[in-house]
């Protein structure tokens, strides 16, 4: 019997840092055998700023998704987010080596790998390049070209690019952990991973990542990813607003948030009329802040003032600089799917309201599927990135297996870091 293999992924976000740890038996079933998540410390919109901070908490989170599964990490998938990352489209040509033969994998690499060759500052790297389509011989849409026949083959790729800086120091950290990075992976395109249906990406989806500093837009059309950015805004901005708006601290607010996102599943009461049938004025429901763990003094605040004059307002901010984002991608007419919102700001009381308000397009919270075993511990969209990380990683495993490229894989981080990596071990003990 085969031994199942294991996968493990890191999720090194503003407000949480996420560990999780699966197998993969042959049939290619994801088990969770190790979940774990800390607070994020030296990270600051999804990008590393003190080093000592960010190792310590990585550290805490590893560590402790380890005792779980009873299973020792030696390298990982990890996320990278911020507002620095970057996307373009980018086209090549290459003849097929054998004409009269069949198109082979090592034609798609060539054709990449051309479509790679694109000018970039000393300050960049490139992350991903995901084919979008191929052409064969002027014969548009196709898919995966490997065993026709064809003399010219094209493609169109997505290019996301990301800051050399901040990769060489997420890949730095991890390594001071003692876990070697196995790749390095855009966060919006992880969290599709585990949201997103096939259908839902063939017919047009827009994906919505919102983190606790930053939001991550990803556009699927025909399948495949065409548009990548991240807005500098998330859902630590309502904390904040809230914890302004009623002087208390932001431990206080995300409380606040978090059970206000909760009341939502509370039945709706039915409007009093009176003898004449008008709407009776009822009282503004005031919030119980013991209940939710708020310990300050702090006046009686009605329910309806913090949603409509706090939460709202920014709500709406974050959805129309998604809004620009759609615009200016140019996909927004072929996403029927509308939007597929996760990440631990999802459940924000009235977000899927306003995000069909300022949108026009249809909306649902992202649930995370595809996996056995503790999903009770993955639940939140908050989870959505690292889920996605691991079932990344199993799809690219599967696919070597079979000797073919891992189409709309990231770069091996290590030949872009190797001599970082080496730097690193020679001083850990």
């Amino acid at each position: 019997m085969a031994k199942d293999k294991v996968v493990c992924a890191i999720d090194v976000g503003s407000s949480k840092i996420a560990t999780l740890i699966a197998s993969i038996n042959e049939d290619g079933r994801v088990n969770l055998i190790g979940v774990a998540a800390t607070n994020s410390r030296g990270v600051k919109k999804s990008q590393i700023v003190d080093i000592e901070s960010a190792v310590e908490a990585i550290t805490e989170s590893v560590e402790s998704a380890e005792r779980m599964a009873g299973y020792s990490i030696s390298q990982a998938f990890v996320s990278m987010g911020g507002p620095q990352i970057e996307s373009i489209n980018s086209h090549a040509v290459v003849a097929v080596a054998e004409p009269e033969g069949e198109i082979k994998p090592s034609d798609i690499a060539r054709v990449n790998d051309a479509a790679r060759a694109i000018a970039l500052p000393s300050s960049r790297e490139i992350l991903h390049v995901i084919p979008r389509t191929f052409t064969v011989d002027g014969q548009e849409g196709i898919s995966d070209p490997v065993g026709m026949t064809g003399v010219r083959l094209e493609t169109d790729t997505h290019i996301i690019t990301g800051p050399t800086t901040s990769m060489r120091n997420l890949v730095k950290c991890v390594g001071m952990v003692g876990v070697d990075v196995k790749e390095l992976v855009f966060s919006g395109m992880a969290s599709s991973h585990a949201v997103l249906t096939d259908t839902e990406k063939e017919l047009g989806v827009i994906l919505v990542d919102i983190g606790g500093e930053t939001t991550d837009v990803v556009i699927f059309v025909d399948g495949a990813i065409g548009y990548s950015a991240v807005i500098p805004l998330g859902g630590r901005h309502i904390t904040s607003d809230i914890a302004v708006g009623l002087r208390i601290s932001l431990e206080s607010a995300e409380k606040i948030k978090v059970a206000l996102g909760k009341s939502l599943k509370q039945p709706v009461v039915p409007e009093e009329r009176d003898e004449k049938g008008a709407t009776k004025k009822r009282e503004e429901e005031v919030l119980d802040l013991k209940s939710m763990g708020v310990t300050e003094e702090v006046q009686k605040i009605s329910r309806k003032a913090v949603v409509d004059s706090i939460i709202r307002p920014r709500l709406q901010e974050i959805f129309k600089y998604v809004g620009k984002e759609i615009k200016k991608s140019g996909f927004g007419s072929q996403t029927p799917s509308g939007l597929v919102i996760t990440g631990g700001a999802a459940t924000t009381v009235g977000l899927l309201d306003q995000a069909k308000y300022i949108l026009g397009f249809p909306a649902r919270v992202g649930k995370i599927e595809g996996f056995m075993g503790l999903v009770d511990e993955v639940e939140s969209p908050g989870f959505a990135t690292a889920a996605g990380l691991i079932l990344y990683g199993a799809k690219g495993d599967m696919t070597a297996e079979t000797g073919l490229p891992v189409l709309g894989s990231g770069l091996p981080i290590k030949a872009v870091t190797q001599k970082v990596t080496d730097l690193i071990k020679s001083f850990l003990p």
